[in-house]
């Protein structure tokens, strides 16, 4: 029973992490200094 609760909360924390992540990148603020990296890399290749 131990193990199985330890495993449930090791992939709730691995859930929450990420889901903390993902809302950290694609907060609206912050949407246009992460994806600009993204298009000066696509603009370099025109040159």
């Amino acid at each position: 029973m131990a193990g199985e609760l330890a495993y449930l909360v090791f992939g709730l924390t691995l859930c929450a992490v990420l889901i903390g992540v993902w809302a950290y990148l694609y907060a609206r603020r912050r949407r246009d200094s992460v994806e600009a990296p993204k298009y000066k890399m696509l603009d370099d290749d025109d040159r």
